[in-house]
């Protein structure tokens, strides 16, 4: 589990619920079923319009990762490839073979298969970055979704409130009911302010962050896979390899220009 992301929801719902209590609010002030069905049901309404079913429904389960995530190490896969450069230099690229067919990886599996296969390795390349920009593209729409919503729910928070105020204004003359309508104004905006600035862009901003791993790790595997099948030193491979940690994920693969000599 991500402590970060759920320590992060905890401090900031604290927070405001925290600030409510010590100007000697009370918590029930807060609780507005009405609001939340504005704000909630509006966000998920202006998303929807904004994109397909399905692109929200990838979005919602790929908010699990910023709760229950594996963290990817470039060590472990960097001492992968290393381990794949000695087998075949030793023995020959058929020795990966068996390799290839019990990489949990999807991507280096099949980057490994085409290498034992012995396709061109501009092919190689070509197969590789369709599908690291597939991947890439996938993910962005996710974080993506979850942006959208962030910029949707203050507003809808708005909608809330002016709808409140009007209610406000239609009984003026029964005061027992100007304090509901008043409640529900302002909670709507505290609702929609809350969802998209403790849950939505937070949310959004930690998927791209997973997705700048994700695009590392397959970088360093495209330009291991290559260094691979053109019989280099494992040496001179890991120095390289390395150097895409060293750089804090900064990119040293260039998509366009092959990989590395």
């Amino acid at each position: 589990m991500d402590i970060a992301t759920l320590v992060g929801l905890i401090m900031g719902f604290g927070a405001v619920i925290g600030g409510q209590l010590l100007e000697g609010g009370h918590l029930s002030a807060l609780l507005q079923p009405t609001a939340a069905v504005i704000v909630l049901g509006g966000t998920i309404g202006a998303t929807l319009v904004s994109f397909p079913v399905q692109d929200l429904l990838r979005a919602l389960r790929s908010a699990a990762t910023a709760f229950f995530h594996q963290e990817d190490n470039p060590e472990d896969l960097i001492g992968k490839l290393i381990g794949f450069a000695i087998t075949a230099r030793k023995n020959g690229l058929i020795t990966l073979e068996q390799d290839a067919q019990w990489v949990k990886d999807r991507f280096l599996g099949q980057g490994l298969e085409m290498v034992v296969d012995g396709l061109d390795p501009e092919e190689v390349l070509a197969v590789l970055q369709i599908e690291l920009t597939n991947f890439e593209e996938r993910q962005k729409i996710n974080a993506e979704v979850f942006e959208a919503a962030g910029g949707f729910a203050p507003t809808i928070g708005i909608i809330g409130a002016v709808l409140g105020l009007i209610h406000v204004m239609n009984n003026l003359s029964d005061t027992s009911r100007l304090g509901a309508g008043i409640a529900v104004a302002f909670v709507a905006t505290i609702y929609g302010l809350m969802v998209a600035n403790i849950i939505c862009i937070p949310i959004s901003t930690k998927l791209r962050k997973r997705l700048k791993e994700q695009i590392l790790q397959r970088e360093i595997a495209i330009e291991g896979l290559l260094a691979i099948q053109k019989g280099e030193n494992p040496r001179m491979i890991e120095k390289r390899l390395r150097g895409f940690t060293l750089t804090s994920g900064v990119l040293l693969y260039s998509r366009g220009g092959g990989g590395g000599a």
